[in-house]
């Protein structure tokens, strides 16, 4: 189980250090925005595949500081969703806000440099590149090396496994070390938020557990965490907040411990009454 404990057990490390939360080059935008106002948030959002509506005034947002878990079925718009915040879809109406602006319309490598970070489905890497070579290419917007430098030492500090497998070529290691050098790679481009789709997909079940006491400890030092996640259960142990989303509407949404002990949820999603032990 990792619930609460994941987010106690390992003692923090700032990523950025001297305690600081993550900077982004934006810094000075980001200190524009509201105290009120939530990290990223999608409002009224409505996006299209051709003539195939996929998200229905899509309404859901994450404050700074918080993991939001976005759950639902195969087809229920979630990855979708992904690729909204993302840039990689353009909505046909509604509204996308980070850190106080508007980020509709922008291209995947502006929100990047906004401070939004990407752990695709699929992990995505440069197979033929050595895990330190894929870090880098985490950190191509950036133009403090020395930064940078450091930055790759506290990675390989935070993910141990990785700073094991760091001359290796990337498509030689296995599915959970890859997971590892996909979230070490976004976080090298310092984002204030991480958005992940599908983090645990094809893992065993011991990286599964790795992977998510990873996340726990990022989001206590310093990043914001949207996950995308079929597995309810997983992601609901270490999420703050949830969506629950069905053919591109939300139909559920609260705190992630309510909306694991809801009876919609675990016989959706959890297995009904034996997810309802779990719970407690």
């Amino acid at each position: 189980m990792i619930g609460t404990a994941a987010r106690a057990g390992l003692a923090p490390r700032p990523i950025w250090g001297d305690g600081d939360a993550a900077p982004s080059p934006f810094n000075a935008r980001a200190s524009t925005a509201r105290s009120d106002e939530p990290l990223l948030s999608l409002r009224k959002v409505n996006s299209f595949y051709g003539p195939v509506q996929a998200h229905f005034d899509l309404d859901l947002e994450v404050r700074a500081g918080q993991i939001v878990s976005l759950l639902g079925g195969n087809a229920s718009g979630k990855s979708t969703t992904m690729k909204v915040v993302l840039g990689l879809l353009k909505p046909r109406s509604g509204e996308v806000r980070f850190n106080g602006q508007s980020i509709l319309g922008l291209g995947t490598p502006q929100v990047i440099r906004r401070g939004i970070g990407s752990v695709p489905e699929a992990r995505r890497l440069f197979p033929a590149m050595t895990v330190r070579e894929n870090l880098l290419m985490g950190a191509y917007a950036r133009s403090d090396r020395k930064a940078v430098a450091e930055d790759l030492e506290r990675m390989l500090e935070l993910f141990s496994r990785v700073a094991e497998r760091i001359d290796f070529q990337a498509g030689t290691l296995s599915g959970g070390e890859q997971q590892m050098v996909a979230m070490a790679r976004a976080l090298m481009g310092r984002p204030r938020l991480l958005c992940m789709d599908e983090p645990t997909m094809g893992l065993s079940p011991l990286y599964v557990d790795k992977v998510l006491e990873l996340i726990a400890q990022i989001n206590r030092q310093g990043v914001s965490v949207f996950m995308v996640e079929q597995n309810a259960s997983l992601a609901l142990q270490i999420a703050h907040h949830g969506y629950v989303l069905q053919t591109g509407r939300i139909v559920l949404s609260g705190k992630a411990g309510e909306l694991l002990a809801d009876a919609r949820i675990r016989d959706a999603y959890l297995g009904g009454a034996d997810a309802a032990r779990t719970a407690s």
